[in-house]
C-alpha cells in the first residue's frame, strides 16, 4: 500500500513538474516502482493460497489420469493453448500463470507434476466452490491446447537453502 502511495506521489510531481530532466527521471523511477509493486502484489497474492487448493487434482479419477495428450507433439498447441490463456485463463491465474487473487499459480510442482489427462479432467469440471469455472463447453481439442500450454510452462523458482553458498566447479 505504501509503495502505491509512493508511485502516485510521484506520479503528481511528475506531471506537475516541466522543468530538465527530471520528468523523466520521475517516469522512469515511477515505471520501475510499479513494476516492482506488481511483481510483490503477484507473488504474495500466490502465497495466500494454501497447499490444499491443488488437491482437487488428486481427485480424478484413475481413467482421466491415464488419458494421453492427443495434441502432445504439436508444437503449435502450445501456441494456440496460450492464446486460450490469454482470453481465459490469465485473469484469475496472472499473465505469467505464476498465480493471482483469483487463482493460484500454474507453474506449481503440484501442476507441474500431474499428468496431462489430470489438468484436462479439471479443466473439464472446474471446482466452482473455488471459482474454477466449468470448461467442458470450450471444444475438446482447446482444452486439450490449454494443457499443452500449461505442460509447457517451466515450474516455480524454488528458494534454494544453499544460495548463499559460493559455487564450487
Amino acid at each position: 500500500m505504501r509503495t502505491l502511495m509512493t508511485i502516485k506521489t510521484l506520479a503528481k510531481v511528475c506531471a506537475q513538474s516541466s522543468a530538465g530532466k527530471w520528468p523523466a527521471i520521475a517516469i522512469a523511477v515511477l515505471v520501475i516502482m510499479a513494476s516492482s509493486h506488481r511483481a510483490i502484489a503477484q507473488s504474495s497474492d500466490a502465497r495466500h493460497f494454501s497447499k490444499d487448493v491443488y488437491a482437487e487434482l488428486s481427485k480424478a479419477p484413475k481413467k482421466a489420469v491415464a488419458r494421453r495428450n492427443p495434441l502432445a507433439e504439436d508444437p503449435d498447441a502450445v501456441i494456440a493453448g496460450g492464446k486460450l490463456f490469454e482470453q481465459h485463463c490469465a485473469e484469475c491465474h496472472g499473465d505469467m500463470a505464476d498465480g493471482g487473487k483469483k487463482g493460484p499459480s500454474l507453474r506449481a510442482d503440484q501442476v507441474q507434476q500431474s499428468t496431462p489427462g489430470a489438468l484436462f479432467w479439471l479443466l473439464t469440471n472446474g471446482v466452482v466452490r473455488r471459482g474454477m469455472p466449468v470448461w467442458s463447453k470450450l471444444p475438446e481439442p482447446q482444452r486439450w491446447q490449454l494443457v499443452s500450454y500449461i505442460k509447457s510452462l517451466s515450474p516455480a523458482a524454488q528458494p534454494s537453502s544453499n544460495s548463499d553458498k559460493p559455487a564450487h566447479p
